[in-house]
């Protein structure tokens, strides 16, 4: 029983982080680019409540005079697309 016991903890505690850092790594973004999203969004007014990387492009959900908004931008952190919820 100990035997069995023991075995199941071990391969648990293997098998939990691993599990876990696969899937946040999908969309995950270097902090340092993450933090030089945030600070331009918010010099322009925005209050920025996620970064995530998707289909090549980094994605940031903010909202700004009370809209939500999904601000797309470039490897070179240029806009290229916003969409705007009423």
């Amino acid at each position: 029983m100990f035997k069995t016991a023991t075995a199941f903890a071990l391969a648990l505690s293997i098998a939990l982080p691993a599990s876990s850092a696969l899937a946040s790594s999908d969309d995950a973004v270097p902090q340092e680019i993450a933090s030089q999203i945030k600070s331009k969004l918010q010099a322009e007014g925005h209050d920025v409540r996620r970064v995530k990387a998707e289909d090549g492009y980094y994605e940031a959900y903010a909202m700004k005079d009370g809209k939500k908004m999904e601000i797309y931008f470039d490897s070179n952190l240029e806009v290229v697309k916003t969409k705007v919820d009423d």
